[in-house]
């Protein structure tokens, strides 16, 4: 009666969770790897492309990211970009290749992200419960299955429990990134 409804719900909640993966994705934890050049895009060929599509990026050591470019022309782009992304990394050319050597964290910048991986999760909290409240008002403008209270309010429960579980997951995922934040 009901499942439509939750349908929608838990899909739209789980793009906020796969958001939230991807934003706590992208927060530096002092060690090299792939994902931390997702936001830096190069301009080639009249057009922004991720470095990703330019060059193999590989991890040489817990601390260093090797980028080999396919094209040389596209050396001094991909270097200007990443320097231009202000993520912090300082490119070190090398022919064809481009080595960034990821800084260790220091306790205040390990904080720092720790409150910007907490913020991502609010933010997403808060995507959540508009999720919630959109859901139930929809259903309520159904005439048909909210022709009752104990229908309202039995959908209500429920919606209510999904979006605590969601609101868990999202708990949990942060308080994973703080503790990988904070070991050194």
């Amino acid at each position: 009666m009901f499942d439509q409804y939750i349908e929608k719900c838990k899909s739209k909640m789980l793009e906020a969770i796969n958001s939230l993966n991807k934003d706590i994705d992208s927060i530096s934890t002092g060690r090299a790897r792939p994902n931390l050049l997702d936001p830096v895009k190069v301009e080639v060929y009249g057009s922004f492309m991720p470095i990703s599509q330019l060059a193999t990026i590989s991890i040489a050591d817990s601390n260093t990211i090797n980028i080999q470019i396919w094209d040389n022309s596209n050396i001094k782009a991909v270097e200007k970009a990443i320097i231009d992304s202000n993520i912090g990394f300082s490119p070190i050319s090398e022919g064809s290749l481009i080595r960034i050597n990821i800084p260790k964290l220091s306790e205040e910048r390990r904080k720092d992200m720790c409150k910007l991986a907490k913020k991502y999760g609010e933010d997403k909290k808060v995507s959540i419960r508009n999720i919630r409240r959109d859901i139930i008002d929809n259903f309520k403008k159904d005439e048909e299955l909210s022709s009752s209270k104990d229908n309202i309010h039995g959908f209500t429960t429920i919606i209510q429990n999904i979006t605590d579980d969601f609101s868990s997951q999202i708990d949990s995922i942060v308080n994973s990134k703080e503790k990988e934040l904070m070991s050194v």
